[in-house]
């Protein structure tokens, strides 16, 4: 038996964990450093790890009251009216949301290049096709409102990212509004915020009480460290927030991630230690890396070092962990997340070395 064509879904390749690269160098896991997946140097805060331990024996009921004590949470973090809260597994959990929501055979998504995977896989898994508009190296990776409206022809979905992965440019609310504003009213435009707490530019969440074809993604995995709970979410117009209910996947946000969340949205200490890091980190990358970089506003830093799977390898095998950026199209450039600053001086090191090999 056949599945269907699958052809154009190209796999999303993560970033290579410590275990496996433990396993195949013959190392002592505990000399790795992984700089290569965009997560919390500090790990998840310490009053998520307590929710999660006092609730692990209510995980034989489905999540009903924690999923809306969460949604009620967020909804005032943003001053948001709950149901504008779209509560998912993941932020590309929200990404398949609108999917359901929006995209139906034959419809066009407009996505970055270079930029997320998931933003074309999830759009093809509902029947549309993919047009692409350029970041380029040129420009310095900087993202043009002009850019996006000159590849727009109609399309259903734009997808913005802000914080850019893996470049780390951003958008201005400004620029946002200007690509919302040339498009059609039924265009949506998503906003990626994964990377939003790491950047002291603001949000386009008030663009989602001026307009209805502006949604923002946001999501636990990054600056809170919950990226192992799989917990995300959106923030929607209320004009079309009850479509909520009918793409929902049944219990799709667990017990556990719930209680999780509503813990580390309470420990702002945890959040301010881990911004305040990554900030530093991303400075003294940009100061000490022997190798061209690029501004960022993310927990990571782009670097052209030549041949990126040749270092990307080199610096694996003295025990840092950081990302080729090939599948991105960017294979002279390796991405390199924000550690602790111990962490960071260590792969700043071993790169250098490796580039003066």
């Amino acid at each position: 038996m056949d599945t269907r064509d699958l052809s154009a879904h190209v796999p999303y390749r993560a970033g290579r964990g410590i275990e496996e690269v433990a396993r195949d160098l013959g190392l002592d896991p505990e000399s790795l450093v992984k700089l290569s997946s965009n997560e919390n140097p500090f790990g998840p805060s310490p009053r998520a790890v307590d929710a999660i331990r006092s609730h692990a024996d209510s995980v034989y009921t489905y999540p009903k009251a924690v999923h809306t004590d969460l949604t009620e949470a967020i909804a005032n973090t943003w001053d948001a009216d709950p149901q504008q809260v779209w509560l998912c597994p993941g932020g590309d959990g929200f990404l398949n949301y609108l999917g359901r929501a929006f995209l139906a055979e034959g419809d066009s998504v407009l996505v970055p290049d270079p930029g997320f995977a998931y933003y074309p896989m999830s759009a093809r898994y509902h029947g549309a096709t993919v047009d692409q508009y350029p970041i380029t190296r040129d420009g310095d990776f900087e993202q043009r409102p002009g850019d996006v409206l000159d590849a727009y022809d109609g399309h259903r979905i734009i997808y913005l990212t802000t914080p850019h992965n893996p470049t780390g440019s951003e958008l201005t609310l400004s620029e946002v509004r200007a690509v919302a504003e040339g498009t059609d009213d039924e265009t949506l435009t998503v906003v990626d915020e994964a990377y939003g707490e790491f950047t002291d530019r603001p949000s386009a969440r008030d663009l989602i009480d001026e307009r209805e074809d502006v949604t923002i993604l946001r999501t636990f995995s990054k600056a809170y460290g919950l990226a192992g709970m799989r917990l995300g979410y959106g923030l929607v117009p209320t004009a079309w927030a009850d479509a909520y209910d009918r793409v929902n996947t049944p219990f799709a946000v667990s017990t556990l991630a719930c209680h999780a969340g509503l813990a580390a949205l309470d420990d702002r200490e945890h959040v301010e230690q881990t911004v305040e890091t990554v900030q530093w980190a991303r400075e003294y990358m940009h100061e000490h890396l022997n190798a061209r970089t690029w501004e960022s506003g993310g927990n990571f830093v782009l670097a052209e070092v030549g041949d990126a799977g040749a270092v990307a390898e080199a610096t694996q095998e003295a025990g840092v962990i950081v990302r080729d950026c090939s599948s991105f199209g960017l294979d002279d450039c390796v991405r390199i997340s924000c550690g602790t600053r111990e962490d960071t001086r260590r792969a700043v090191e071993t790169i250098n070395e490796v580039l003066g090999e």
